[in-house]
């Protein structure tokens, strides 16, 4: 069985491109109506389960399958093999892009990568409004959301937990799950302590090394993966005002380029914190240090993903049925649309001018571009890609090539390379 796991699970992760919601009609296909390990019912309720946790909810969603089929054992091969193509090609990209990320022919090609980019953020954003502005509350949420963040810089985190108590306080309705089982919440409880432990053991290994740049780079990934709530779309502009601002470990640049290659690889796409741990870390010690940081961020990125999954998997039928927790993932998933939104802004705004600038006006705090720095070139090459992702419907890898491809013609001809 062991085998037939890790078969299955493999081609899964070698051919999960294309986001979470590709990645989940693969699993669905393949363990559902394929292979029938997990009926309709079962699997509806696990994706349920799973986006209410913090983290990848595709990944999740692997690792409980491979739970379901043989417990923990199955969920490490299912979840391990879901993040390990990726992680492997994210580590190869890292270091080529730290070599030669500078030479002017590397920067003409990502001026198309990072053009296609504000689109797929753009596309992202419509399909989760689609899903998640159901009520005039959720819209209300979502606006609250994007002012919060671009009007007033307020802390992710923050709105995140503002949303999620507004929607559990305003949700009513009778609970409808059985009662927990004692045995079920030792469990659980068990688990949590021991993974918590597991997920904190490099901590030891960098306090006895006192390496400051490690600690701090294993400190915030930990912290990001009990935030990231709603996906990776959600926490990249708060993993950019971190890791630019606060940390100065990449530029704006370097974490548009960042994105753009996480979106080329398989697997979910949170693997981005890999990519951004890798960069910081080559430039604090070379490639000796970059895969140090970049094994160190998939760690804590990850390892809190199997604890979730083995502590709350006995529970689902529990947590099912429980108002309040659906009232608050729905209240965040329409909060995360607000999010996105000003993930939109502030990509397109730094892709299609050369300069943007932070304003401060009274308790206001936002970003505006210099106009005169609009970069024509990038704005065309978006509305290419917009056109060929949002109407034609073509494959993103394709759409990614031509707009690469598009970029680097016009950086020969205008004498740039």
């Amino acid at each position: 069985m062991t085998s037939e796991l890790a078969t299955v699970f493999g081609r899964i992760g070698l051919l999960s491109f294309g986001g979470p919601a590709a990645q989940i009609a693969l699993m669905h296909k393949e363990l559902v109506e394929k292979r029938d390990w997990l009926s309709e019912e079962q699997f509806l309720r696990a994706l349920s389960f799973c986006m209410l946790l913090p983290g990848p909810e595709a990944m999740q969603l692997a690792t409980y399958a491979g739970w379901k089929r043989q417990g923990m054992i199955g969920g490490l091969i299912g979840g391990g093999l879901f993040v390990l193509p990726g992680a492997l090609v994210i580590m190869v990209l890292a270091l080529a892009y730290g070599a030669y990320g500078n030479l002017p022919v590397v920067q003409a090609l990502f001026l198309g990568v990072k053009a296609t980019v504000v689109i797929i953020v753009i596309e992202a954003l419509l399909k989760i409004a689609r899903r998640a502005l159901v009520k005039r509350a959720h819209l209300f949420l979502a606006v609250a959301a994007f002012v919060a963040l671009f009007f007033f810089a307020l802390p992710f985190p923050l709105v995140i937990a503002l949303a999620a108590l507004i929607g559990a306080l305003g949700q009513t309705g009778a609970v409808t799950t059985p009662t927990i089982r004692s045995g079920s919440l030792r469990t659980s409880l068990s688990v949590l302590l021991i993974g918590g432990l597991i997920w904190a053991a490099p901590f030891g290994l960098i306090a006895l090394s006192g390496n400051a740049f490690l600690l701090d780079v294993g400190i915030f990934f930990s912290t990001l993966a009990v935030v990231t709530f709603g996906g990776a779309y959600a926490v990249l502009a708060y993993m950019t005002q971190e890791v630019v601002v606060s940390f100065g470990w990449l530029s704006t640049a370097q974490m548009m380029d960042a994105l753009g290659l996480a979106e080329t690889t398989p697997g979910p796409l949170i693997l981005v914190t890999q990519f951004v741990g890798m960069i910081a870390g080559m430039a604090e010690g070379g490639a000796a240090m970059a895969l140090l940081a970049g094994a160190l961020t998939l760690w804590v990125t990850f390892v809190p993903c199997f604890i979730w999954i083995f502590a709350g998997a006995p529970l689902i039928d529990w947590l099912d049925g429980r108002p309040r927790l659906r009232g608050a993932l729905a209240a965040i998933t329409a909060a995360v649309v607000g999010v996105i939104a000003n993930l939109s802004l502030w990509f397109a705004l730094h892709v299609f001018f050369s300069q943007v600038d932070t304003v401060f006006f009274g308790p206001l705090q936002f970003i505006w571009p210099a106009p005169n720095t609009l970069q024509p070139l990038a704005l065309g090459l978006a509305a290419i890609t917009g056109l060929l992702l949002l109407w034609r419907h073509w494959p993103l890898p394709l759409v990614l090539l031509i707009s690469a491809a598009l970029s680097l013609a016009a950086a020969a001809i205008s004498g740039t390379i």
